[in-house]
């Protein structure tokens, strides 16, 4: 990857970013980084807002715009919706219910190969995390001071499908739940499609 590319890259998965923690990440100057930066800009890609987080001169942090959101895999966004509208012309509602049924238990089977050799709650988060990021979630775990364990993903590749029928969404949550097990709950706190920049559930022990 190189150094502009790795520049959307970190604004991506890490959110906002000043040109000076942009710098520090790539091993730049600050120049550097404002010249990645300026030149995303004149493509359309970033875009910046000025944070008055402390006193004195604001901080320019610099953010993906839609266009640079688009870079990343949507996996064949226009045609998605075009299907699931299809299946509902055609099917009705308890047509598309069944065919997220139907892809649900296609990824249960698919993650629970991956979670097969996980020993206790962090191996099978990572497990998991590691099967989303092939599918082209971006995904990674943090665990947090109280033990608990945030399954975050900076990108979504069926947003465009999700949009158009939430069932993928409140299908997924229920799905970690069971692969991971009875023994942890799991929690969405941070949702794309309620405006956040990425989807983040909250895992505890139980």
């Amino acid at each position: 990857m190189n150094t502009a590319d790795q520049t959307l890259f970190l604004i991506k998965t890490r959110g906002p970013q000043t040109a000076q923690q942009l710098a520090a990440l790539l091993d730049l100057t600050s120049m550097g980084a404002r010249k990645q930066l300026e030149s995303w800009q004149d493509k359309g890609m970033v875009t910046y807002e000025d944070v008055a987080d402390k006193p004195g001169r604001p901080s320019r942090r610099w953010l993906l715009t839609e266009a640079g959101h688009a870079r990343f895999p949507d996996r064949h966004a226009e045609l998605t919706v075009q299907l699931i509208d299809q299946v509902r012309s055609l099917f009705g509602d308890a047509g598309l219910d069944k065919l997220i049924q139907s892809r649900e238990a296609s990824s249960e089977r698919d993650y629970r190969l991956h979670l097969a050799g996980a020993r206790d709650l962090p191996e099978r988060v990572q497990a998991l995390v590691q099967a989303r990021t092939a599918e082209g979630y971006m995904a990674e775990v943090e665990s947090q001071d109280d033990g608990s364990l945030l399954l975050v993903e900076n990108h979504c590749p069926i947003c465009a499908a999700a949009k158009q029928c939430q069932q993928f969404c409140r299908s997924e949550l229920d799905l970690f739940q069971r692969v991971l097990g009875p023994d942890c709950s799991v929690g969405r706190v941070e949702h794309m499609l309620a405006g956040a920049r990425r989807c983040v559930y909250l895992i505890k022990q139980i």
